[in-house]
């Protein structure tokens, strides 16, 4: 939804009577779908749970990651903020119990976006935890977790802010996933069958 919108963006200045400037980013480069710069959900105490870099040039060692991890949780853990802007990157934030989600963005990102990613995120895995966001459920269902971030990002882009629209798509991900070893299984059965006869 978010391409389309964008793809728009022109065709809608233009007609409204806006000059090409205004679609133009604030440093005079063209807005781009690739909003997301890092997904990372870290525990209490800083470690990476989970992490997902959309910019290879951004951090592209594990070392420099972590460090820039580290850096975020540093400023962000005892911060009652949403928003914090760090090394030129704009995160927006949230906790739950002993757990802190993380959206990252470039200075240039607007907050409200990437914000509604992050709600996106935390309200889906809040659906699929069972309202029990936390480190022992999160690891417990690390492949929904995945899902999850894999249906509202792609590659930097934004695929979906709905948490709905994200549930449907992963309970069908799953459904489908789940037929294959249901089907597997029954074909093992009936060879068996057919071995003994």
């Amino acid at each position: 939804m978010c391409r389309r919108l964008l793809a728009l963006l022109p065709v809608f200045c233009s007609q409204a009577g806006f000059g090409p400037s205004l679609v133009l980013e604030a440093d005079g480069k063209e807005p781009s779908l690739y909003t997301v710069k890092a997904v990372f959900i870290l525990d209490n105490d800083g470690n990476r749970l989970l992490s997902k870099y959309y910019d290879p040039e951004l951090y592209p060692s594990m070392k420099e990651q972590k460090n820039f991890e580290r850096n975020v949780f540093n400023k962000t853990h005892k911060a009652d903020n949403e928003i914090a802007f760090l090394e030129g990157m704009t995160i927006v934030y949230k906790s739950s119990i002993d757990l802190f989600f993380y959206v990252v963005g470039s200075a240039q990102e607007n907050e409200l976006m990437l914000m509604s990613v992050l709600n996106c995120m935390f309200e889906s895995l809040s659906h699929i935890l069972r309202k029990n966001v936390e480190r022992r459920c999160l690891l417990d269902n690390m492949e929904g977790v995945f899902l999850v971030v894999d249906e509202i990002i792609d590659g930097g882009v934004i695929l979906e802010s709905d948490p709905q629209q994200v549930l449907q798509k992963v309970n069908y991900r799953v459904r489908r996933l789940d037929v294959i070893p249901t089907v597997l299984q029954s074909a093992k059965e009936q060879i068996k069958w057919s071995i003994l006869k």
